[in-house]
């Protein structure tokens, strides 16, 4: 059993991650707002875990400006798309044994 544990990444532990991967994996990008109102939650809470995904490099991040407005866009990276994939299949192997 523990060796099933050992294959679920704790990136995405958290509810607020779990589901930003699993929007950003069916959307090429989401800008900051998209992703607070499907999941929401606040400015912070959501800054503070896009910054975890980042920090370990599962979300790329895109800063433009849409006319005089700031507008930040979120991507999914290989990595992060391989880890999520492999995060899912833990839970599945955990599920079935």
């Amino acid at each position: 059993m523990k060796d099933l544990l050992d294959n679920l990444d704790k990136a995405f532990e958290s509810r607020v991650r779990l589901g930003i991967m699993a929007i950003l994996m069916v959307n090429e990008q989401v800008d900051f707002t998209q992703l607070k109102e499907l999941l929401d939650v606040t400015d912070g809470n959501l800054a503070s875990h896009l910054k975890q995904l980042e920090a370990s490099s599962y979300v790329a991040v895109s800063k433009q400006f849409v006319g005089r407005k700031p507008n930040t866009t979120y991507t999914a990276t290989a990595e992060g798309k391989l880890a999520f994939h492999n995060h899912l299949k833990a839970i599945e192997n955990l599920l079935k044994n």
